[in-house]
């Protein structure tokens, strides 16, 4: 292959993600291993596209030295000697750049890494698909010479780009329903097709990053597993509950084996875990989580889009939107109330209650009161899809969704 290499074949068009690619930018050149973590087709590859294109245009005739373990051409890179090798052939005098898309695939990885850091003459890049293998790896190597970046699907802003909408309630359904992979802009926004392309997406996240990394044998299980969390998004659940739950259906499965699971599929970033945690002295309960979906709109394709799922769709959309937003988001507690959000970032705080209306008494009762027992003075928000014009509510603020998804508060 090496006679015949030539790192532009690989290279897509894209549409640029400037969110992603800001935090990117300033460690270009510099001597640190940056790694895009993030669930598979959320675009990291086109991220690394843009990035070829900016160091490019920055450094003509820099020399790009591109790896993507997806295509069937990088197959004889199996472990970290074939790495160094491949990529010592590849080098050139001064500064190369090294992109290794989905670099798990490669036994040992971290060893490579390590050792082409070292030698000073490589600016890294690479992308991955397991949070858990990644972080381990890489961090048990090169500890403070790593920078992770979390690349989720697109926002509600970048969904109106990327499919040209405008912000209406329209696109905001269409959002709901398809949710954010990029791919989606080349397929026509119907059911049939999309539900087609995500239940493809679904597969394969399922049996090559969960299923295959993991030597998962109950198979029959873990898409029981799956399609459980599908049916509670957004519900305080326990290892103990769902094992409880298997079992009245003639599944016999251990809370152990539950919780390994639930961790396997964290680590694929199929879902993403919400710890519950007191307001005041941040206490973990550790037993009881809520899972969301990184992309909803796989969570549809799994178990169906119905009108009685909205509530549980909008909460799953609001996680999802304060990660992207660089949030760390958990659950709050406070006394026997329950806050949906608390949402911290730079030392400060957002609160956020979900809810699909505000029609009747007692669920505005509910939700503003959770807020106002949180006696601080941090921005407090009621989200939901009615339209509203007036006042706060005794300084809490009443935002429609499509409202919420297109700003970062």
């Amino acid at each position: 292959m090496d006679n015949k290499y030539d790192f532009r074949k690989y290279l897509k068009k894209y549409l640029k993600r400037d969110l992603y690619f800001a935090k990117v930018e300033p460690f270009i050149d510099k001597e640190i291993i940056k790694v895009l973590i993030g669930q598979r087709r959320t675009g990291k590859s086109y991220l690394l596209y843009q990035l070829v294109d900016e160091v490019q245009q920055k450094n003509p005739g820099s020399n790009i030295i591109y790896i993507n373990k997806e295509l069937s051409d990088f197959d004889f890179i199996t472990g970290h000697e074939e790495l160094n090798a491949f990529v010592n052939r590849q080098t050139k005098p001064g500064m190369n750049y090294l992109l290794i898309d989905e670099i798990q695939d490669i036994a040992g990885f971290g060893k490579a890494l390590r050792n082409l850091l070292a030698t000073g003459r490589y600016d890294i890049y690479c992308t991955g698909s397991n949070a858990q293998l990644l972080s381990g790896d890489i961090a048990g190597h090169l500890s403070g010479r790593f920078l992770e970046i979390k690349v989720y699907g697109l926002s509600y802003n970048e969904f109106l780009a990327f499919h040209r909408l405008e912000n209406e309630d329209d696109a905001l359904q269409k959002y709901m329903q398809f949710g954010g992979l990029p791919y989606l802009i080349h397929l026509e926004l119907s059911q049939d097709v999309i539900t087609e392309y995500l239940t493809n997406v679904y597969h394969t996240v399922l049996f090559k990053d969960v299923v295959g990394r993991f030597n998962i044998r109950n198979v029959y299980f873990l898409e029981r597993l799956v399609r459980f969390l599908a049916d509670n998004t957004g519900s305080i659940v326990s290892a103990t509950q769902i094992s409880r739950y298997l079992k009245a259906q003639g599944i016999k499965i251990s809370t152990q084996t539950v919780l390994d699971y639930l961790g396997y599929m964290t680590a694929a970033m199929l879902v993403l875990k919400a710890e519950r945690e007191t307001i005041q002295g941040k206490k973990v309960f550790e037993t009881l989580a809520k899972y969301y979906f990184e992309d909803w709109g796989l969570r549809n394709a799994i178990g169906g889009y119905y009108p009685a799922d909205r509530s549980k769709l909008m909460e799953n959309m609001v996680f999802m939107h304060l990660l992207i937003c660089g949030y760390k988001v958990s659950v709050g507690v406070e006394g026997n109330r329950e806050i949906d959000f608390v949402a911290t970032k730079n030392n400060e705080t957002i609160y956020v209650q979900v809810t699909y209306t505000l029609g009747e008494e007692k669920t505005v009762k509910r939700e503003f009161g959770n807020l106002l027992s949180v006696k601080d003075n941090y921005p407090k928000f009621v989200v939901t899809m009615d339209s509203f014009t007036g006042n706060s509510y005794k300084g809490i603020k009443h935002v429609r969704l499509r409202e919420f998804l297109s700003q970062c508060f």
